[in-house]
């Protein structure tokens, strides 16, 4: 039985998922292109397979149909919004994700980037590299507000992070876990009031139709024009032009994107010097990476015993 692997980056790390579909009679067939994979290279890959391991690539209501054998999409990494869930839905396709593994990277990721940020170390990097020793005036962590804009696992691990800190914690959360919030008190307050009153605001919500756009050009306007942006969660949160338009204008202090709305991205916020740009590594470590595999490879063998194609 096949098991398209379409996340280009899969198995490159170690080889220890891949051996693991295989010990369980599963034939992988690996991403040929080392790149993302659009709609006609995942259908002309798909052939018999039972099971996807999908990346960020798109898995189309017409991939899903036409997978005559699909019976598991098993996602590697956090976000479904690049699933189908209503055609998988249809069609009786179990659907995972791996929420466990990525935490402590994105969340390590976000605190680097606040700290890049408010020391201008990037910023101060690229003026040594051109012969300029020109030292850049920054800013303390300590004693700042910071804004979580959803409280899941990865802004929960943050706040962990965060506790080394003297920082006042706010949270726009919609379903908080009560006793945590309590434990690492956290204000929990409308997104208008965060978005107004903090110096950092960080963003660890999915991509819905409802989240699409929730930082956009009324909710710049709120944000204080020293306070900074950092969205490692996923492209399409932010609208990117009206952030640039922010940033070009210097009405806000700064902004760290590691998830684009279209990626590969090319867009304007390059030209400026006051945003960090990384191409979507909030979970590129080797551990998170590794993990991730495993974890993707478990939900995809267990969600085939569960659909009868292999068994205990």
């Amino acid at each position: 039985m096949k098991v398209l692997v379409s996340s280009r980056s899969f198995g490159n790390i170690n080889s220890g998922a891949i051996k693991l579909l295989r010990e369980e009679g599963l034939e992988p067939i690996l991403n040929p292109y080392g790149r993302k994979l659009n709609e006609q290279e995942i259908l002309s890959l798909l052939d018999d397979a039972v099971g996807i391991i999908a990346g960020t690539e798109k898995i189309s209501e017409k991939i899903i149909s036409s997978g005559d054998h699909l019976k598991v999409i098993s996602r590697y990494g956090i976000g479904m919004d690049n699933v189908d869930l209503k055609a998988a839905d249809k069609k009786g396709v179990l659907v995972y994700n791996t929420p466990e593994a990525p935490s402590v990277a994105v969340a390590e990721l976000t605190l680097t980037l606040v700290l890049n940020l408010l020391k201008k170390i990037g910023k101060a990097d690229r003026s040594l590299r051109n012969d300029n020793w020109k030292p850049e005036m920054g800013n303390l962590l300590s004693g700042k507000t910071i804004g979580i804009i959803g409280l899941g696992r990865i802004g929960k691990k943050l706040t962990q992070f965060l506790q080394a800190f003297n920082v006042k914690k706010l949270s726009y959360e919609k379903n908080p876990d009560k006793n945590f919030v309590t434990n690492y008190k956290i204000d929990l307050v409308a997104l208008d009031d965060l978005l107004s009153k903090s110096d950092i605001v960080t963003i660890h919500v999915p991509l819905t139709e409802e989240t699409h756009h929730i930082i956009g050009r009324r909710e710049l306007e709120m944000m204080k024009e020293t306070a900074i942006l950092i969205n490692c969660a996923r492209g399409g949160i932010v609208d990117e032009d009206a952030l640039y338009s922010f940033l070009k204008d210097k009405k806000m202090a700064g902004a760290a994107i590691d998830a684009f709305e279209d990626e590969p991205n090319t867009g304007k916020l390059k030209e400026l010097d006051n945003v960090i740009l990384t191409p979507h590594i909030g979970t590129y470590t080797v551990e998170t990476r590794r993990n991730m595999e495993i974890e993707a490879v478990k939900n995809l063998i267990n969600g085939l015993k569960e659909a009868d194609i292999l068994w205990m």
